[in-house]
């Protein structure tokens, strides 16, 4: 009987066709799990084009000009939907009548084929048409513990990822483990870090300096540049040999940690100077105004990669929350769990979208009212949880 790793290298090898997906809602993930999960899939896009493989890559992207990952190798390959999935066929019996001639045109939204015969006639009969086959014969997930949260890559594609075999790759324990095959390590810290394992065992030769780089990437945002409690001596030996193999660590850290626009910088200074805390440092929050963003030039999807920054300076911080004025009067709430605490536990009364690590959620109240209930509610919580 093949084992798990035998299994993924036999369905690599049966494959022409191969869809590489990771996340594609903003929402439902945190950043360094989205770094990681992007990073990932563009060290796996690459390795199975060296393969000879067809193969495209889907997911969140963001704005070019201000995604970190922006300068990784294959970047500009990633697509945000899915193009051109399955073919329809129109089908012609020929048998008793032969084509000379085929034409089509446009008529009130409806689409002609004109076929002039050269002998004979054709029936009605003569026609059918059906869905062609899809045009990947496997997919491959990284870093998705549900396939809900490819948005609508999946909500308006549910019978292809419901019909192809799919390859999930991951390393949360949330994981539904919604895949014909799941290689879900929970003791590895990042997707790239399995992926790399799995590479590594099939075809180690084919793990150029492309490849090291992204996978260097992935677990570099997923540890926070090393900062984050839960390294392993196996991460470490991984990274050692990513770097042997070529992976660029010095332009890694400057593009992601040394290269700051003024304007994030701005809005970081904005967040550090409304930082309060409760419950002895436990809750860290602090709120923006929508002018913030304004005098700043940043951006509300800015936020999650200067909160990133600020989780690896406050290890004893059980919750940071940050809240920002919306239109329309509305407040937007995101909080991100550093103690193994679920997230989207502690904001269900508000519906939230997110992860174990990172929830968010619109409360219809102004800031100043929805600051109150909001950090009421949290610390309420907190004090629970030290009972």
């Amino acid at each position: 009987m093949l084992n798990l790793e035998q299994q993924i290298f036999r369905q690599l090898e049966k494959s022409k066709n191969i869809l590489v997906v990771f996340p594609n809602d903003e929402a439902a993930s945190a950043p360094a799990d989205r770094a990681d999960a992007m990073a990932a899939a563009l060290a796996l896009f690459l390795f199975l084009k060296k393969l000879g493989h067809e193969t495209e890559i889907v997911g969140f992207k963001g704005d070019n000009n201000k995604s970190p990952l922006s300068f990784l190798p294959a970047y500009q390959e990633i697509k945000e939907k899915l193009n051109n999935l399955r073919r329809f066929i129109v089908s012609l019996n020929i048998s008793q009548a032969k084509v000379s001639q085929i034409k089509y045109a446009i008529d009130n939204n409806q689409l002609n084929f004109i076929i002039s015969p050269t002998t004979g006639w054709f029936k009605p009969e003569d026609v059918s048409a059906r869905a062609g086959e899809f045009k990947y014969d496997l997919i491959i997930t990284l870093g998705l513990s549900d396939l809900e949260f490819l948005g609508r890559t999946y909500d308006d594609n549910i019978e292809f990822f419901y019909k192809t075999t799919i390859i999930n790759i991951d390393h949360h324990p949330a994981n539904e483990e919604f895949g014909q095959i799941n290689f879900i390590d929970l003791n590895a810290v990042a997707s790239s870090e399995i992926l790399f394992y799995l590479l590594k065992n099939y075809k180690s030769d084919l793990i150029d300096e492309d490849i090291a780089t992204c996978l260097l990437t992935g677990i570099i945002q997923e540890t926070r540049n090393f900062k984050t409690p839960n390294l392993t001596p196996r991460t470490l030996l991984s990274t050692s040999e990513l770097i042997a193999r070529g992976a660029r660590r010095e332009e890694i850290v400057n593009r992601l940690y040394r290269s700051r626009s003024l304007a994030s910088l701005r809005l970081w200074g904005k967040i550090l100077n409304n930082l309060k805390s409760e419950n002895n440092g436990e809750l860290l929050w602090s709120e923006l105004k929508a002018d913030d963003f304004q005098k700043s030039g940043a951006e509300a999807t800015e936020l999650a990669d200067i909160v990133d920054e600020l989780i690896a300076t406050v290890p004893n911080t059980k919750i940071i929350a940050i809240l920002y004025e919306e239109a329309g009067s509305r407040t937007r709430l995101i909080i991100y769990s550093l103690k193994n605490i679920n997230a989207l536990e502690f904001l269900k009364e508000y519906s939230p979208l997110g992860t174990l690590k990172s929830a968010q959620a619109t409360l219809d109240l102004k800031l100043e009212a929805a600051a109150v209930t909001i950090i009421k509610n949290l610390k309420n919580k907190l004090d629970k949880l030290t009972l």
